[in-house]
């Protein structure tokens, strides 16, 4: 009896254990409470506590704690989806962003006790004297967003005319800029009042940037911009042992006193063609500088950014497009992101308000409704890509495209759903001559190169333009026609696909129709400089007699003679293509200048529909008068008679009368 007694005493205290240390596990893990009162309320301390409890939640073992079934399939979902969003947020989802800070936002409000008062500890809304530059744009980027969305930032530019060429203090020269001052002076415009909820959400925005997000240029990389950049300027840390050891104890002290531009302060956008400086804004440091160049082309991971291997070249999750560096390659870290708005890209949205836009837009039109091989040049962030994309819209739907870019770009499959379209790109593993062959396999009707910027691709887009293809569209970065017709001879030259420079050339224009030229002026303004045609110039054979046929010696030596004088002279002066100006940007307005040559009017027509055959008709005449049309009408008669000819190659009947 005593053996039982004891047996079930045991059994019982070891019931009392375990039922204790599941209820401990739960009241020490789930419910962990905060002791309030000894904590602070600045940045630094809210971001280390969102760091430990995102941690604890998503390290937690569910399966030690009791939970039921239900329970326990809701904690590992919500789990599940916590750390697939703090893993998307680091990539530009927007979605996995918002979702992460509505997290902490309950966290701080819920568990770490933030209220109306001690909110004041880490931003001083209360004290518009003490809020910093920074805090005071995050304070008008965050109420302009609430009504504008991801206008914000070309809202607050357009309005305040923050765009404009100005002389600065400190700086020689004038410059686009947006300083301190002129922020401080937004604020006070503004009279802004804010609730607790909105200074909760602009406080989680400041910790959320330096805890996942990309610092200070977080918010501004998610607005409707061209671009932005980092670490472009400014003093690299490197240089300031260098300084000091030259320009004395002062130029040091004024670098500590940040009072000299350090590369961390360096942050520039892209606004409208024109590249801005952000000089009220910093990362603070070189190793946040480090930290954002580290994290924000990580998307689809495209490899480690190393010593060895100093720079990649990537897309975000929105489409973007991100190229980093860092030491040795470049003197400093730094990042560049190209936004592409997809949804706006127009020829009409492009050309704006600028006189004589209609003629500019009707000869894009036809030139990709008449399928002709077209190239877009210019320089950087002229506006090339945004062009293309919106030339792409007038490629008739029955046409199937084919994309060959370096990294994403176009994303044309956003605009343009239901279309057959096909991007592909070059990997560490397939080279794009293997891209370029299986297109062909792909039943594509337009290839079209989104950058021509190497030797290899340029010997792709030839290859394209002569076999692989109806047409073909391309971007390149020369300054004038020849300049561009020689970049691509010299390109096939050095990939090794000719020996020839003048068969090199004559490839090329053989295959090159037009050549539509973008440039930006001083004030950032956009606009065609001109639209060029190419006319191929074809050898003919100008040599005289066979000097064999003739008689005496010395006239068979006078002929060999002047074969060879022939000879030499195409090899040597023989221009191989001429080139004249369709439209030019004349004084603001599009004028359209020469006349497109009768072969290419002829065969844009046999690609087009008999509406735009029609529309094209009215406006060779408009521009060119009635004689053009009239030579097409005899062309077309020509092509009806040769049409009439049997398979066999014998006339009918009829034709022979």
């Amino acid at each position: 009896m005593f053996n039982i007694i004891l047996g079930l005493a045991v059994v019982a205290l070891m019931v009392i254990l375990v039922i204790y240390f599941i209820n401990s596990k739960k009241t020490a893990v789930v419910e962990k409470q905060i002791d309030i009162d000894e904590q602070t309320y600045t940045l630094d301390k809210m971001i280390e506590f969102v760091k430990r409890r995102l941690d604890e939640i998503t390290k937690i073992n569910l399966y030690d704690i009791g939970l039921s079934e239900e329970e326990l399939k809701r904690r590992k979902n919500k789990k599940y989806e916590l750390k697939k969003a703090l893993k998307g947020c680091t990539y530009g989802d927007v979605n996995d962003k918002k979702y992460v800070k509505e997290l902490i936002y309950d966290l701080l409000a819920k568990e770490y006790g933030v209220d109306e008062i001690n909110i004041s500890t880490a931003i001083q809304f209360d004290s518009p004297s003490l809020l910093t530059a920074q805090d005071k744009f995050d304070i008008l980027l965050y109420i302009y967003k609430k009504e504008f969305g991801y206008e914000a930032l070309s809202e607050i530019i357009k309005k305040y005319n923050l765009d404009e060429f100005k002389y600065v203090q400190g700086e020689a020269k004038p410059c686009y800029v947006i300083t301190e001052e002129e922020i401080e002076s937004i604020y006070e415009k503004e009279k802004i009042d804010l609730t607790f909820s909105d200074k909760l959400n602009i406080v989680v925005q400041r910790i959320y940037q330096h805890y996942k997000g990309y610092s200070s240029i977080d918010e501004i990389r998610d607005m409707n911009i061209d671009g932005v950049s980092g670490g472009v300027s400014g003093l690299p840390e490197s240089f300031i042992s260098q300084v000091a050891q030259t320009d004395g104890s002062d130029y040091l002290t004024q670098i500590q006193e940040h009072k000299v531009q350090r590369a961390c302060d360096s942050i520039w956008i892209m606004f409208h063609g024109k590249s801005i400086r952000l000089a009220f804004l910093s990362f603070g440091s070189e190793a946040e500088l480090k930290r954002v160049c580290q994290n924000i082309y990580k998307y689809n991971n495209p490899g480690q950014l190393s010593d060895t291997n100093g720079y990649k070249i990537n897309e975000m999750k929105d489409g973007s497009r991100v190229v980093v560096v860092r030491p040795s390659m470049s003197e400093t870290w730094a990042f560049f992101v190209r936004k592409f708005d997809v949804k706006r890209a127009t020829v009409e949205q492009w050309t704006g308000d600028t006189a004589g836009k209609e003629e500019a837009i009707d000869l894009l039109k036809f030139l990709v409704k008449g399928a002709r091989i077209t190239s877009i040049t210019g320089e950087q962030g002229c506006g090339k890509t945004t062009l293309l994309m919106g030339m792409i819209e007038n490629i008739y739907e029955t046409m199937n495209l084919r994309i060959t870019e370096t990294a994403f770009e176009l994303h044309l499959r956003k605009v343009y759903p239901t279309r057959n379209i096909l991007s592909m790109r070059e990997t560490d593993t397939i080279p794009g001559q293997e891209i370029l062959d299986v297109q062909k396999k792909t039943d594509g009707s337009v290839n079209i190169i989104g950058e021509v910027a190497t030797d290899p691709v340029a010997s792709w887009m030839i290859q394209s333009a002569q076999v692989a293809s109806k047409f073909t569209l391309f971007t390149h970065h020369a300054k004038t026609f020849p300049d561009l017709v020689t970049a691509l001879r010299n390109s096939m030259l050095r990939a090794g696909v000719f020996k020839s420079e003048k068969i090199a050339e004559e490839q090329v224009v053989q295959v090159l129709n037009f050549d539509v030229h973008l440039s930006k002026d001083f004030r950032g303004k956009r606009y065609i400089e001109r639209v060029t045609e190419c006319t191929p110039i074809h050898s003919q054979d100008e040599y005289t007699t066979d000097f064999r046929k003739e008689k005496t010696l010395e006239g068979k030596f006078d002929l060999f003679f002047d074969n060879a004088t022939q000879y030499f002279r195409k090899i040597t002066d023989k221009k191989v293509y001429e080139y004249r100006n369709i439209l030019e940007y004349i004084d603001g307005e599009y004028v359209i200048t020469n006349k497109i040559s009768d072969q290419n009017i002829k065969d844009m027509r046999l690609n087009m529909t008999e509406t735009d055959a029609e529309e094209f008709d009215q406006f060779v005449e408009k521009h060119w008068g009635k004689e053009s049309v009239f030579k097409i009408d005899k062309y077309k008669e020509e092509r009806k008679k040769e049409a009439k000819i049997n398979s066999r190659g014998r006339k009918t009947k009829k034709d022979k009368e």
